[in-house]
């Protein structure tokens, strides 16, 4: 599989994450929260009331993208980009005010989640302050002007200029500014690719100064910053080929040599988020029903199964079934949550299994045999906790023999709650996309 080959750069293996302080990490779930889209009022305070439904849902960390005033020069659309920042230190006036973000800050935390703001440090609106204040904190072209980051279409942004140590303290007391002043738990670094690698120490010890924070890279190459700086980073691989594989384009094996690649390369504790949508994918992509159609769920399931956090986007839980606009209004339909026991089922599994917890806290995936090469047979073990995934990964009816080694078994059912002997060879009869989870 070429793209893993191309993955598998060099790391400081087996170096731990930043991980103290941060034990409410280790089953968590992640929960993207995009503001302009989620209620009618696209306010925080609109926003927190669905708190209490999200609480039941079982996620624990609130990723908001990002909530600062968006430029007006050169802006996409009629609201623009969330990723084109006008000022690092404020609150986009049309989600309310820094008091009302403190306030939905405290609400959270007095609720148990943990809250984490998108972060994007490598360019600016061409109308941010700094533009006009510090001319040599940005690349300029051979006539002066602002330049987008190179090989982009981001004609809204300006490329921020690396070389200049000044530029690189202001972003870092940006971030010190959230922690410190609205007391978030950690960031989701954008476009963590275009930031030089030096730069990421100096932001890890910046913001621990002030308390243990959560980061997670929006990258997948870069693995040796998993090392010291970020907790996770993105599991776009695991995506593309759960696509793939519901496109008729890949095999169950494809999905296994990902896993086994992650578990070989990854420094020890860290992890990928996990995710079958997120913003960019929902709205440049395709819904989670034109991507992975009848193995929707199948595939959401296994962003729970298989090793890394899983991420619920905003709308899943109610079958976001459409392409939400980006740089306009373009409301979340809430009117049916048939999603919302499907993915609480899910939360709950997690949580009550360690085997599959987060990194170090949970089991590495050991795959077995099986007869029928579209199915995925594994297991995840740890601390008197066993978990059996059997997964069809196609569109066709299959009986299929797993050979279960030294797993075999008393289990229990997740789907009906009934005991299963688990033989060494045991034969699965599998509808299409249909998945089997036992629990020991």
């Amino acid at each position: 599989m070429a793209v893993l080959v191309a993955l598998a750069l060099p790391s400081a293996a087996m170096a731990v994450p930043p991980s103290n302080g941060l034990e409410w990490s280790k089953n968590a779930v992640i929960y993207e929260v995009n503001v302009r889209q989620y209620t009618e009022e696209g306010t925080f305070k609109a926003f927190e009331e669905h708190l209490p439904r999200l609480k039941e849902l079982g996620v624990d960390i609130l990723w908001f993208m990002p909530i600062h005033p968006i430029g007006e020069k050169n802006r996409k659309g009629t609201l623009g980009s969330y990723y084109s920042v006008r000022d690092y230190q404020s609150v986009n006036p049309e989600f309310g005010t820094m008091e009302d973000f403190k306030a939905l800050v405290a609400k959270a935390h007095g609720m148990g989640f943990k809250v984490m703001l998108d972060f994007v440090p490598n360019h600016t609106a061409h109308d941010h302050p700094w533009t006009e204040q510090h001319p040599d904190w940005y690349v300029r072209d051979d006539e002066g002007n602002l330049t987008p980051p190179t090989g982009t279409d981001w004609t809204d942004v300006a490329q921020l200029n690396w070389n200049n140590p000044d530029m690189r303290a202001g972003l870092i007391d940006a971030m010190r500014f959230w922690v410190r002043e609205a007391d978030v738990d950690g960031y989701r670094m954008d476009y963590v690719t275009g930031v030089p690698d030096d730069f990421w120490p100096d932001v890890r010890a910046a913001l621990d100064e002030i308390k243990p924070t959560y980061l997670l890279a929006e990258n997948e190459d870069k693995t040796h910053l998993l090392d010291n700086e970020f907790q996770a980073n993105y599991g776009w691989t695991m995506f593309h080929t759960m696509h793939q594989i519901a496109q008729g384009q890949q095999k169950a094996r494809d999905l296994q040599r990902y896993v086994e690649w992650v578990q070989k390369t990854y420094p020890d504790g860290a992890y990928p988020m996990q995710f079958t949508s997120n913003h960019d994918e929902n709205s440049w992509n395709g819904t989670t029903r034109e991507l992975f159609g009848d193995a929707e769920k199948t595939m959401a399931a296994l962003t729970f199964l298989a090793p890394g956090m899983p991420l619920i986007y905003s709308g899943q839980e109610a079958g976001l079934d459409k392409r939400l606009e980006f740089f306009e209004k373009d409301q979340i339909p809430w009117e049916d949550l048939s999603m919302q026991e499907f993915y609480k089922g899910l939360v709950v599994l997690k949580k009550d299994n360690p085997a599959l917890w987060n990194g170090a806290a949970g089991g590495q995936a050991d795959f077995l045999k099986s007869s029928d090469e579209n199915v995925l047979p594994f297991v995840r073990e740890k601390e008197g906790s066993r978990v059996v995934v059997v997964a069809n990964l196609s569109p066709e009816p299959t009986t299929a023999t797993i050979d279960a080694g030294d797993h075999e078994g008393e289990y229990r059912d997740h789907s009906t709650g009934s005991g299963v002997e688990l033989e060494r060879k045991h034969t699965f009869e599998l509808q299409p996309w249909e998945y089997k989870i036992l629990i020991q």
